[in-house]
């Protein structure tokens, strides 16, 4: 079959690998009809290549058509239609009882003091070959694909897989007081989604910040109040400023590790992006350093008592916070990756209606074919073509 590998920094093809087959009694194959490039995935293309090694498939947002399933797996039958969660979880661990599925014991990479394994994310997530790709291997199908209708455009139901619910975790995190206000870093796809989210949910006001202006004016089509970051000199003392003089209630940031304005931050990853991947590695392990620079304006912009909600990826472990300010401010903070089959009854009811509150059928702004998905990498990077969100189709 045809799937999107890792080759090096920046270096990303399409090859013939090896067709998936059932391993294991709890196994699916999913023939994809659809699979997102996601934010996180640019991590992967630029940051994180030390724990990728050539040939790795790529992806975590798919969905597909069930084709085959393992002898265990009675809750699907070939010729589903399933969306297929980014974290694999068995559902019946300790942590899976909890919801914690991102924290499934059954998957945890214990061998790198990790969470739940994640398909196309790394050694550090169990090098799990991911959806860009058109076959999926799908492990503990049992519990984890969701099953959606058959009627509806893939972009549907789609988002299901990881932007949405980490959006509407990170809403819920957030914790906005009926008719409080809710700032959103970064309006990329989660965050175009929080701003919707947070809207629906009952927000009475959402601000978002960004500084792409094809993004900008997306969440401004969904009544979304928007700042462009370009033109403030001082980003948190606007925000304070804009609401009532003490700051927003919740603030989410949507960037994580790869900010634009931390010059320093910045060096640093590229710095360990040159050396070696062993030595690569251990220089993130022990002294990794992300660009802070969203995550400090959001303690500092967010009102005294405020929760800062964190959806963003970030991968440091010598990251500088102001903890004396935070302390002072009684911040809360809230993070993590998302638990995909928490949120999921949440969600559908509003993806069956047809007027689509959430907007999901107007985020994606570019559908290419598989062979294309090396330059939708690059585009989708650096932001050209008003790229917001892009699916491919194998």
């Amino acid at each position: 079959m045809k799937a999107l590998t890792w080759q090096g920094r920046r270096d990303v093809r399409v090859e013939e690998v090896p067709d998936p087959r059932i391993e294991e009694p709890t196994d699916a194959i999913v023939r994809i009809t659809s699979t997102a490039i996601c934010g996180s995935d640019l991590h992967l293309y630029e940051v994180l290549g030390p724990y990728l090694k050539p040939g790795d498939v790529l992806g975590h947002e798919p969905m597909g058509i069930v084709e085959e399933v393992g002898s265990a797996v009675t809750r699907l039958k070939p010729g589903d239609r399933v969306v297929v969660p980014f974290n694999i979880a068995c559902g019946d661990c300790w942590m899976c009882r909890r919801q914690l599925y991102a924290q499934c014991e059954t998957t945890q990479v214990r061998s790198e003091g990790k969470g739940a394994a994640l398909f196309g994310y790394t050694s550090l997530y169990g090098s799990v070959p991911g959806g860009q790709a058109e076959h999926l291997r799908v492990p503990h199908a049992d519990f984890g694909p969701i099953v959606v209708p058959e009627s509806g455009p893939d972009e549907r139901w789609l988002y299901l897989s990881d932007v949405l619910p980490t959006a509407w975790q990170a809403v819920k995190y957030a914790d906005t007081p009926p008719g409080g206000t809710l700032a959103v870093f970064g309006l990329g796809p989660v965050g175009q989604f929080c701003a919707r989210v947070g809207r629906h949910l009952g927000a009475g006001r959402v601000i978002g910040l960004d500084l792409v202006p094809e993004r900008l004016e997306l969440a401004r089509k969904h009544g979304v109040e928007v700042l462009d970051v370009r033109e403030l000199d001082d980003v948190p003392g606007a925000l304070v400023d804009l609401v009532d003089g003490r700051g927003p209630d919740a603030v989410i940031d949507a960037v994580g590790m790869e900010a634009h304005g931390a010059p320093a931050g910045k060096i640093a990853q590229a710095a360990a992006g040159l050396l070696p991947d062993r030595l690569a590695q251990g220089m993130i392990d022990r002294a990794g350093v992300d660009r802070l620079t969203v995550l400090h304006a959001a303690v500092k912009g967010v009102r005294r008592g405020g929760t800062v909600s964190i959806s963003g990826v970030y991968g440091g472990e010598q990251d500088p916070m102001p903890l004396m300010e935070m302390f002072d401010r009684g911040i809360q903070l809230r993070m993590g990756q998302c638990h995909v089959r928490r949120w999921i009854d949440e969600i559908m009811p509003l993806l069956d209606r047809d007027d689509d509150p959430l907007g999901v059928e107007d985020l994606r702004t570019h559908r290419v074919p598989l062979p294309r998905a090396p330059e939708a990498y690059e585009m989708f990077q650096q932001k050209r073509d008003g790229c917001v969100k892009v699916v491919l189709e194998p």
